[in-house]
């Protein structure tokens, strides 16, 4: 049968909790259900990160994820992705990442270094011309975001970029490196 992923997450979460040395490791939580966020937030005594919310049910549903993850105290990974979609071009990453940290710190009382902005790596190389400038339009953002959303952080899925490329991993590997120095330069703070 399928898994019950609350029972999942808060086993597994109760299991480091028992480990002294381990339960001081902040953790992230990676879910799309917001109820095994919650389970999983309940079982933490540290700091958690959780991963991830966005704008896509709209602004209600986004300051109630967010308030309830405020209240433990834990940072939050927001895609950008809203009521339109993913955000895919430097002016729709911009639009959505300010929208949410307006409401993340004017209305749900974030503290700006909580925030960590996910602009969406997308795949390029992919034979369609729109794709073209998906990695000049990430980094692009991590350096607005920087600039312009003080304090908040920027994560991205590094192995996206070069999804086109899956089996060659001699070409993967020189893409993230290449693409990895211009956004850690623009400031990019992790990646997955």
């Amino acid at each position: 049968g399928l898994l019950d992923a609350r029972e999942e997450m808060t086993t597994f979460l109760n299991l480091i909790a028992s480990e002294p040395e381990i339960a001081r490791v902040p953790v992230m939580i990676d879910s799309s259900d917001h109820d095994v966020i919650l389970a999983g937030l309940k079982c933490l005594q540290g700091k958690a990160i959780v991963n991830s919310i966005s704008l896509k049910e709209g602004e209600d549903k986004f300051l109630e994820h967010a308030r309830t993850i405020q209240q433990y105290g834990a940072a939050v990974v927001v895609m950008a992705f809203d009521e339109k979609g993913q955000a895919d071009t430097y002016e729709r990453k911009i639009e959505v990442c300010s929208r949410a940290y307006r409401l993340l710190t004017e209305q749900a009382g974030f503290n700006p270094s909580d925030i960590i902005f996910d602009p969406n790596v997308l795949a390029i190389a992919t034979g369609m011309e729109e794709h073209n400038n998906y990695a000049v339009d990430f980094i692009t953002t991590v350096g607005w975001i920087k600039q312009h959303l003080p304090g908040a952080h920027v994560s991205g899925g590094v192995s996206n970029l070069s999804f086109a490329f899956r089996g060659n991993n001699y070409i993967r590997e020189a893409m993230h490196a290449v693409f990895l120095y211009h956004a850690i330069k623009q400031g990019m703070d992790m990646g997955i």
